[in-house]
This record gives structure tokens, C-alpha cells and sequence, in this order.
């Protein structure tokens, strides 16, 4: 990770659970991090706690869902910490909904944040990186349920909209023949996050005995796949807790 010493990484959806942990082992190896959430007094907490370590996190405040503050927030990044060296797509959100009887509203809120901000999120920082003439890594965290959808009432669209992460990258790696550029994904299982609470079918007793990874454990695939050299393109990275039957 030496190699990565004073660049600036982003880091969205990094109030708690996967982009905190992300965030946090990014500026413990030395990275300039800018955490991006809607609720950035919990980003500001977890800076003040990495605040002896060599790296930085800034804490920024963004809405992923909205093209103008996502604008915002990368420009803000721009002048005061430099171009985009690595960015970590991990924003992401569900609402219990159903594909019979749903609303619109739910599904595109959804949507908006899991696909289309992360559209947004790669525009700006791809454009940074190109401006820059130098390298790039763009880590999505995708979901295991983009390729095996579970069966867990009120699931809706958010399985689907994980599934186009995947065709997402593809076509991104595609437009970005002949540049430096790496595109990655980590799809976990079941993790130990506040998701999978918002859902009315599984209490906190219940999910407790189910086979779960922590946050941190998708956080070391983020520092693995970029301890590679340039040269090496790490597709995808799957994991999956031990016992996982799904």
C-alpha cells in the first residue's frame, strides 16, 4: 500500500457499516480519504478517531441520489485535496418493498442511489482521473445477491439493481480500453450491517444466528485490490461467510 501514500481516495456511503470500514483502513494506510454521506457528523466522529494515523479522512456532505450535490462534493474535493486517485462506489441502500404491489417512488429511490449515483459518483471521478493523466482504481461494492437472489420477503428490486453494477463495469471497462484505469467489484454475502435491519421479516435475534461477515472483512478485499501492481486488473472478488447456504 506504500504506493498509495498521500492519494486521494473517495469513499461514498462512508457514515458507517462497509464505507466506514473502508475508510478507516484506507487512512490507516496513509491515503487521503474523503468520506462521503449524507449523515456527516458520523464521518466526523470516526475522523476524530483516526486522527494519529498517517492518513486523513475529510468528511463531506452527499446525497448520492442527487446529481447537483454529488457535483458538489467532488469539486470540493478537487480544490482542496487534488484529483481522484481511487474510488470506492459503496453507497447503497434498500427499501421493503414488492414487485407486485410496490410503489414507484420506492423503487426508483433505490435505484437512484444503488445505480444511478454510482453512475454519477464514476462520471466525476473517471473525469479527474483521465484530467490527471495518471492511474486509477474504481472499487464497486456490489452484493452477492446480484448473481443469487435470496428469498427474503420485501427484497423488490434491490437484488436487480446490484445486478447492473455488474453489467456496469463491464461496459466501463470497455470505455476504458487503452487507459490506466483498473474497474473492480467485491460482492459479500450477508453482512453485519444496519441493511439487512431495515427489513420487518428478521430481528436483530434472528439475523444474530444467521452466518454474517463484518464490515472489516470486505474493507481487507478493498486494501488487497489495490496492494496490486497496475498492471493487474482484480475483476471481481466474492465473499462469503462460512455456512452461508443461500
Amino acid at each position: 500500500m506504500e504506493r498509495w501514500t498521500g492519494k486521494v481516495a473517495v469513499v461514498t456511503g462512508a457514515s458507517a457499516g462497509i464505507g466506514a470500514a473502508i475508510a478507516k483502513q484506507l487512512v490507516q494506510n496513509g491515503m487521503v480519504v474523503a468520506g462521503l454521506a449524507r449523515r456527516v457528523e458520523k464521518i466526523k466522529e470516526l475522523a476524530q478517531a483516526l486522527e494519529e494515523c498517517t492518513g486523513k479522512l475529510y468528511p463531506v456532505e452527499c446525497d448520492v441520489s442527487k446529481e447537483e450535490s454529488i457535483v458538489a462534493a467532488f469539486a470540493w474535493v478537487q480544490e482542496n485535496l487534488g484529483p481522484v486517485n481511487v474510488l470506492v462506489n459503496n453507497a447503497g441502500m434498500t427499501k421493503e418493498s414488492s414487485l407486485i404491489d410496490g410503489n414507484l417512488e420506492d423503487w426508483r429511490t433505490v435505484f437512484d442511489v444503488n445505480v444511478f449515483g454510482l453512475c454519477l459518483c464514476t462520471k466525476e471521478a473517471v473525469r479527474m482521473m483521465l484530467e490527471a493523466g495518471g492511474e486509477g482504481v474504481i472499487i464497486n461494492v456490489n452484493s452477492l445477491a446480484a448473481e443469487r437472489v435470496p428469498f427474503i420477503p420485501g427484497f423488490s428490486v434491490y437484488p436487480a439493481s446490484k445486478r447492473a453494477i455488474t453489467a456496469l463495469a463491464q461496459t466501463l471497462r470497455h470505455e476504458l480500453t487503452g487507459t490506466q484505469i483498473r474497474v473492480t467489484g467485491i460482492s459479500p454475502g450477508l453482512v453485519a450491517t444496519e441493511l439487512m435491519k431495515s427489513y420487518s421479516t428478521y430481528s436483530e435475534e434472528a439475523l444474530a444466528s444467521f452466518p454474517t461477515l463484518d464490515p472489516e472483512d470486505v474493507a481487507a478485499a478493498a486494501v488487497y485490490i489495490l496492494t496490486n501492481g497496475p498492471h493487474v486488473v482484480v475483476q471481481d472478488i466474492v465473499l462469503r461467510p462460512l455456512g452461508e447456504s443461500w
